[in-house]
């Protein structure tokens, strides 16, 4: 370190000291006391005419007592908080609830109106599914009716439609057509209901584009857990029945590049998508 970093360093340390000191009230005889050194060695370190950091032992006895880190004593960051606490704040662990839009969800949608909400479903997105595919998929929760499944998914139709809405959607070709053939989870559902639920999921999306886009990847070459990226504040990784939150804006970055990169390899674009789904309808009421 030359000299005139040292004394760069020296002035910002003594400056985030007393800023924060007098932010939390706290004497220099008390933080003396606290952190086991004389009062003269830190009032020494306060003094305009010091020209020494402290020693490391000090220094980080110094940087736990008050709660913030090193580094930004030091002036290598302006970011006050310790790294634990970082992470501790970037990552948040939300139970999800058994209804399509729980109470979180239904905040973090409400927080990041007027910004793009990117999405990759688990199957259908929530907010397109007819009474009789959200019979065959929640019908078994006993802790939720069907009356306020229905409620939820009304809801997020509703927001959808308001103005400043934008949202992306990515999901797989094979999920579209593994609903249309009744595979999986769908295999109680008629004939009927997949094309009447397949024939609104075309007319929802052709009447609300382009502030509703939808994408299909090809899951051979491409893949992804269902997540919601809301904004550019916070995404969510959906793991059943938990959603793993992450709030700094490197995670968002991360999700919103691996999103651009789905959207880029999409083999049915947005535009193309209801003549898409013409031709899987016609194809599965043929056989």
């Amino acid at each position: 370190m030359d000299s005139q970093e040292r004394i760069f360093r020296v002035e910002t340390f003594r400056q985030r000291l007393m800023e924060v000191m007098s932010g939390m009230g706290i004497k220099s005889s008390g933080l003396a006391q606290a952190i086991g050194v004389d009062r003269s060695t830190l009032s020494q370190l306060l003094a305009e005419e010091n020209d020494r950091l402290p020693r490391v032992d000090t220094l980080m006895a110094i940087a736990s007592k008050l709660q913030v880190s090193v580094d930004w004593l030091l002036g290598l960051t302006g970011e006050s908080r310790s790294g634990a606490e970082i992470l501790s704040q970037s990552l948040q662990l939300t139970p999800s609830s058994p209804l399509p839009s729980g109470a979180s969800l239904r905040l973090w949608h409400k927080e990041a109106m007027g910004t793009k909400i990117r999405y990759v479903p688990a199957n259908l997105p929530d907010f397109v599914k007819t009474e009789a595919v959200l019979g065959c998929e929640y019908g078994q929760f006993e802790s939720v009716s069907l009356d306020q499944v229905m409620d939820t998914t009304k809801e997020r139709y509703q927001e959808l439609q308001q103005p400043g809405c934008d949202m992306e959607i990515c999901l797989s070709v094979q999920e579209m057509v593994g609903f249309a053939k009744g595979e999986g989870l769908w295999c109680s559902l008629s004939l009927e209901d997949r094309c009447k639920q397949l024939e609104w999921f075309s007319q929802l999306v052709d009447q609300l584009y382009p502030k509703l886009r939808v994408y299909l990847f090809n899951e051979s070459r491409n893949y992804a857990s269902p997540y919601t990226i809301f904004g550019a504040k916070r995404s969510a990784v959906y793991m059943g029945h938990m959603y793993f939150v992450f709030n700094t804006s490197e995670h968002v970055q991360t999700l919103t590049g691996h999103f651009d990169g789905l959207i880029r390899a999409a083999e049915v674009q947005a535009h193309q998508l209801k003549d898409w789904i013409e031709d899987l309808l016609n194809e599965i009421k043929e056989q």
